[in-house]
């Protein structure tokens, strides 16, 4: 399933979230692409009807068209997943697409700039294993969630911070985004899982603007108990993203291996409660109630910091147990 909303109806950047299978090779993808509007904002391409895009806009859904027919061939042809294959298919589509020079230049001025987040998988019949590459650049993510511990990060942001706590606190720049007018990279990482999973990948909009890195994970398994269905979940996402974040948020979500919702469901009921367990333990009534106009703003900031960092230790090794290591830690 898939969850997109715009921040403001008709002016989002996100591309809409992609997802497909190729039942004859057993392997597919899902992705998401957030066109970068500050570094992006100039105009590149006019609607028809007159509507203006921007470089931004026209750079996610580029990427979006690029990855979609990268993905054609691979599963034809049988191919060997690799970035290197995916970054020519980007770089040929950016260049073939409408896009306007402007006499403005900056370090963070791009070109169609936007973030790529995805994982490409591969399963075969009769397996209890699923073979996954993440691809990615910029600050889009993508996760495993498994039943029995919960949600883990599978892409490394390219921010010169790593640590997911402190990127919510300060949301630094990126470092690599795809984007026509400069070199980019796309990264990756090989993995095997056991069988069933749930694959999902996220634009900033989901997980950039809660109170702990906990919390989307926590989004996720509350409105699944609450959901009957696929599309009710979707909804529930969908309003639940809608009620605290500042962003387009868009999300691709797949689960494999599970025989019906109602099982899906059950599995993850135990998680829901440990992690709720876990996060609710300390956490100030600021966060949970109407503030008190007579508690001292910052005596309620430094309990708040306080508990995001208790909540933060319980929840990280978890999270970060499939995390891709940092470049520095590569050499």
């Amino acid at each position: 399933m898939s969850v997109w909303t715009e921040r403001v109806p008709g002016r989002g950047e996100d591309a809409e979230p992609f997802v497909a299978h190729n039942w004859e090779s057993g392997q597919g993808l899902l992705a998401v692409f957030d066109g970068s509007g500050g570094a992006g904002a100039a105009p590149a391409w006019q609607t028809p009807d007159g509507t203006p895009r921007t470089s931004a806009w026209v750079g996610a859904r580029t990427a979006r068209l690029a990855t979609e027919c990268w993905l054609h061939d691979v599963a034809r042809d049988r191919q060997d997943v690799e970035p290197q294959s995916l970054h020519a298919y980007l770089k040929y589509f950016l260049d073939k697409a409408p896009q306007r020079h402007s006499k403005i230049s900056g370090t963070m001025r791009r070109r169609l700039p936007t973030t790529l987040a995805g994982v490409h998988y591969q399963v075969a019949d009769g397996e209890a294993e699923i073979e996954l590459r993440p691809l990615w650049a910029g600050d889009s993510r993508a996760y495993a969630l498994l039943p029995e511990s919960g949600l883990h990060v599978l892409t490394r942001d390219h921010t010169r911070e790593s640590d997911a706590l402190e990127l919510l606190r300060s949301d630094p720049p990126m470092t690599n985004l795809v984007c026509a007018d400069r070199d980019f990279d796309i990264d990756t990482q090989h993995l095997v899982l056991r069988l069933p999973c749930v694959l999902v990948a996220a634009t900033d909009g989901f997980f950039g603007y809660v109170h702990t890195p906990a919390d989307f994970e926590h989004l996720l398994l509350r409105t699944l108990q609450q959901a009957g269905g696929a599309a009710e979940w979707a909804h529930l996402l969908r309003r639940g993203v809608e009620a605290f974040t500042a962003d387009d948020a868009s999300l691709a979500l797949l689960t494999l291996g599970y025989p019906d919702f109602g099982d899906l469901r059950s599995r993850f009921a135990p998680r829901l409660r440990q992690l709720a367990d876990q996060q609710s333990r300390g956490k100030p009534s600021a966060l949970t109630a109407a503030p008190d106009p007579a508690a001292d703003p910052q005596e309620t900031a430094a309990r708040i910091k306080a508990w995001q960092d208790q909540s933060w230790q319980a929840y990280r090794r978890g999270y970060e147990s499939y995390l891709p290591p940092a470049p520095e830690e590569l050499v």
